[in-house]
């Protein structure tokens, strides 16, 4: 008997907790689920997020949920945030919103959708790259490994080699061509092996180029330099200088020598050849200098120049020679009408010496750089003095760089 009432107090003690259990769940859901589920909007799909120049974009699908009434993206640790309105239609509808005024680099965000009645959805994070001044002041012109014109008049620019990763989109290029025509194109960049054919370019002048960025596949703010200047080289010689060889000679001994045509002007102990010099038949005909053969004097400041009047700009003046100097030649470029003495030398605008190596073919370049227009006497100076010597110049070119 007694078995039975403890059991039968037992059953009626459970049945009190379990009432009471379900009083308090009872007041838990009037409380937090408003007498209901847990309701959930449907979150945003396909999200993405775009780099940008401070900023960022970020989309995103809605392709469930009607009653989605609104979305917020939260950053910086959810210290701050922007909220979306939403208005939904039948289909699939894109959420689009662009985050200004963030700091350089990596970017978490969170997204949540809202409902008309305060529901919130589960996140979704994404995150993006900033970009800002510190990118943008690392950034350079794509170098050009050469700008030379071509004999059909067009003017050849050959890019250096980027890495695909190095964000470069395109070059913009401004030149005028020989009509006087300014021209304004846009060259979509190649990685390796690039070059650009700017057709009747005008001979002597620049291209003016900036090139674009894109620092990574996701960017979606183009970044660019400032426009520099790059010179194209131009054989400039038949506008600027005559007689340029084979050499034309004014006078001539029957023999090997002579004297050269203007406008070449030779200093008088470089005529050590019975009063002629400067000028030789081999090789069809050169400017020369010889000293000590056949009781020829010596020379001593010895100097073949032309004068010639050139706009501002940086300038080669390219010489081929063979040499069997023992002394040292110099190919020479001066301001005004004359070429300075040896000594003198340092007061040029340029000069270099042929190669000291005796029975030498070479292509010697004087470069020079003229800030304005200028009278330059182009042309060579050289003292001979030891023993048997002799130089030879088949041709000169002018080339402006």
């Amino acid at each position: 008997m007694k078995q039975h009432q403890l059991t039968a107090s037992g059953i009626i003690l459970a049945l009190v907790f379990l009432i009471s259990a379900c009083s308090k769940m009872d007041d838990y859901r009037d409380k937090y689920m408003g007498s209901g589920a847990i309701t959930y909007p449907g979150k945003l799909d396909s999200v993405k997020a775009f780099s940008g120049k401070s900023r960022v974009l970020i989309t995103g699908l809605f392709t469930s949920d009607p009653k989605i009434a609104a979305y917020r993206v939260f950053w910086n640790s959810r210290q701050d945030s922007v909220e979306v309105k939403v208005k939904r239609t039948a289909g699939v509808d894109t959420a689009k919103v662009i985050i200004p005024g963030l700091p350089e680099g990596l970017m978490n965000f969170e997204i949540r959708t809202y409902d008309a009645a305060g529901h919130v959805s589960i996140p979704v994070n994404t995150a993006a790259n900033v970009f800002g001044q510190l990118y943008e002041s690392a950034l350079i012109n794509r170098a050009i490994a050469n700008a030379e014109m071509q004999l059909d008049g067009s003017a050849l620019i050959s890019w250096a080699d980027v890495n695909e990763d190095a964000g470069v989109i395109n070059m913009r290029i401004k030149y005028e061509d020989n009509t006087g025509k300014m021209h304004d194109t846009l060259i979509i960049s190649g990685n390796t092996a690039f070059s650009t054919s700017l057709p009747a370019f005008k001979t002597g002048s620049a291209v003016s180029y900036r090139t674009a960025y894109l620092p990574n596949p996701t960017a979606f703010d183009t970044f660019y330099v400032a426009f520099q200047e790059q010179p194209v080289k131009a054989d400039v010689t038949g506008q600027y200088m005559q007689n340029t060889g084979p050499f034309v000679r004014a006078t001539y001994d029957g023999g090997r020598w002579g004297t050269l045509a203007a406008p070449w002007i030779t200093s008088d102990n470089v005529k050590n050849h019975g009063g002629f010099g400067g000028y030789v038949a081999d090789a069809g005909g050169c400017l020369v200098m010889e000293s000590g053969w056949g009781g020829t004097a010596s020379i001593i400041n010895g100097k073949i120049s032309q004068t010639v009047t050139l706009p501002a700009g940086n300038y080669i003046f390219l010489v081929n020679c063979y040499t069997e100097a023992l002394d040292p030649v110099y190919v020479v470029a001066a301001a005004g009408n004359t070429l300075p003495d040896i000594s003198n030398l340092s007061t040029a605008a340029g000069y270099v010496a042929f190669p000291t190596t005796r029975f030498a073919n070479a292509t010697v370049q004087c470069r020079f750089t003229l800030a304005q227009p200028q009278t330059v006497a182009l042309g060579f100076v050289a003292t001979m003095t030891s023993g048997n010597q002799y130089w030879r110049v088949p041709s000169v070119k002018l080339i402006k760089n």
